[in-house]
């Protein structure tokens, strides 16, 4: 079985290049979490052939939405990733944005693992 890869790029910031200016690859556990992030921070809609994929968080950002909602809203997301086996998350509001945890068994190596973000407006 050959291994999957990505070109290397995390959301919202440029893609990723070698020291000889090619595109950068990612595969493994690297891949499987900027493949989480990029659900996690897509709006819904905005892949034209794929209208429900995305969580959308940024529209959480100062609103009045639960912790508890949002939480329910990253843990139906994250169900979706077959990266993602057993979970927990917790959300906590900041000035102006959210600190988003996630502790999750990676499916492919059977590990736990931790994946901790912000999410600014």
């Amino acid at each position: 079985m050959s291994t999957l890869l990505d070109i290397n790029h995390n959301i919202g910031g440029d893609v990723q290049v070698t020291a000889q200016g090619d595109l950068a690859l990612a595969g493994g556990l690297l891949r499987r979490q900027q493949r989480i992030l990029r659900r996690l921070l897509t709006n819904p809609g905005d892949y034209l052939w794929h209208p429900d994929y995305g969580a959308g968080l940024k529209q959480f950002v100062g609103s009045t939405s639960s912790t508890a909602q949002i939480v329910g809203v990253i843990q139906a997301q994250l169900a979706l990733e077959a990266g993602v086996g057993s979970m927990s998350v917790s959300v906590q509001p900041l000035l102006n944005g959210l600190t988003v945890s996630i502790n999750y068994t990676d499916t492919e190596t059977n590990q736990p693992t931790v994946l901790s973000f912000e999410v600014n407006q």
